[in-house]
């Protein structure tokens, strides 16, 4: 039997956190475990229960969901964090992105989105709502501010990168490239540290800006 993606929730109103605990009750291979309703409860419950997804709004009390983003990842580097909020302005996207969430996800998406978006994350690959990948696109047409690194990817790091692009996990990567699954997490990490970069959702960012891989190479 196959252990179920358990799952994170921190949102600070009741009736989002009902819904997607009636949505995950119904979606086999997906558990919930438990609610935070505010960002210092969500950090104690990542680092206690350490879940597969942590599922997190950006407006909460006593701490924001970018800085919670943040610390969860300073405590746990290997957290997978999804973005469920209302907001798709550049001031919650981008930081969000930057501090290192896999997806952001918008509350309007439909429950099939979401349980999709869940599994994508979980496999390690990013997962954005598309009226996200507009203001990707647009950010993406600004001249890049980032300083090009000063240890160049190989080659071989640039065909691992081409893949995360295109939303490939490292199974699929390994698979594609005829290499092992602990070589292409090796490749991933050398990836994001020439880059100085936090996630795999940044990684394919870089690979659109740079010319590498295109917008509708991202699922």
């Amino acid at each position: 039997m196959t252990t179920p993606i358990r799952v994170l929730v921190a949102d600070d109103h009741a009736l989002v956190r009902m819904g997607i605990q009636a949505l995950i009750g119904t979606e086999p291979g997906i558990e919930l475990i438990a609610e935070a309703t505010n960002g210092e409860e969500v950090i104690r419950l990542a680092r206690t229960l350490q879940p597969d997804i942590i599922l997190l709004d950006l407006v909460m009390p006593l701490m924001d969901g970018i800085e919670a983003i943040r610390r969860i990842l300073d405590d746990q580097p290997g957290a997978r964090i999804l973005v469920l909020t209302s907001f798709a302005t550049d001031d919650k996207l981008f930081p969000a992105i930057k501090a290192g969430a896999l997806g952001y996800l918008l509350k309007d998406s439909k429950p099939e989105e979401l349980t999709r978006a869940i599994r994508q994350v979980y496999d390690g690959e990013s997962s954005l709502h598309p009226a996200i990948a507009r203001r990707v696109l647009q950010e993406l047409a600004k001249p890049s501010k980032q300083p090009p690194t000063t240890d160049p990817l190989t080659v071989r790091e640039l065909e691992v990168l081409r893949l995360i692009a295109r939303g490939l996990n490292n199974d699929d990567i390994a698979r594609t490239l005829v290499i092992s699954e602990p070589t292409t997490r090796t490749h991933v990490s050398n990836i994001l540290s020439k880059l100085q970069l936090a996630s795999r959702t940044q990684a394919a960012l870089y690979a659109i800006r740079e010319g590498l891989a295109s917008l509708d190479d991202m699922p």
